[in-house]
């Protein structure tokens, strides 16, 4: 939660009554510097889900079914998995929550070590050379930033895996977000700068 996690900062959490939780409450929102920044890393990919059934992201668009959380690769499940579109391989679709950004207009990820993360890549890429697509979507939870960029100072291993993944034919993918303390909402895309 770096960048995130700022002592002070005004936050907003949800209760959950008899859930059988091990605590009673969940981080939603921080304000950091006048930005709200959804820091719950279920919203990305319930956002994302919306996202795809209104079809408006425009490279994952043209496809009957969505299956969210489907087992392949070695003991790993990917975020969304579309198949049925006409012409169009299967894509295998790998979610990212992002909320870092130690510059003005920079978003990064990730926010520390994630070793999982780079065994993402490297499950996306055998997808992407057996023949479907492959696609890393960075969803962006807040509307400051106009670019992003692999941390590769946090982790050198992950920013290296994303270059080898982006130049074995992963489709690299980055949406910001709307953000209001009623919703979140994928908005646009912005520009991948290497790392």
């Amino acid at each position: 939660m770096l960048g995130v996690a700022v002592p002070g900062a005004r936050a907003w959490v949800s209760e959950h009554h008899g859930s059988g939780r091990k605590l009673p409450y969940s981080w939603q929102l921080a304000e950091v510097n006048g930005v709200l920044i959804p820091v719950n890393t279920s919203n990305p990919n319930r956002i994302v889900a919306e996202a795809l059934d209104a079809k408006t992201i425009p490279e994952l668009a043209g496809y009957k079914h969505v299956r969210p959380e489907l087992k392949y690769g070695e003991n790993s499940r990917v975020d969304f998995f579309l198949e049925g579109g006409r012409r169009r391989k299967p894509c295998y679709v790998e979610v990212k929550n992002v909320h870092l950004s130690r510059r003005a207009g920079l978003s990064e990820f990730p926010d520390s070590v994630t070793a999982r993360g780079a065994k993402h890549l490297r499950e996306l890429m055998t997808v992407r050379q057996n023949g479907a697509r492959a696609v890393m979507l960075f969803v962006v939870q807040r509307d400051d930033c106009a670019r992003f960029r692999p941390a590769a100072d946090i982790d050198p291993v992950y920013a290296a895996t994303l270059a080898e993944a982006s130049d074995a034919g992963v489709e690299l993918l980055c949406y910001d977000c709307e953000v209001s303390t009623a919703e979140v909402v994928l908005r646009k895309p912005l520009r991948i700068e290497p790392a």
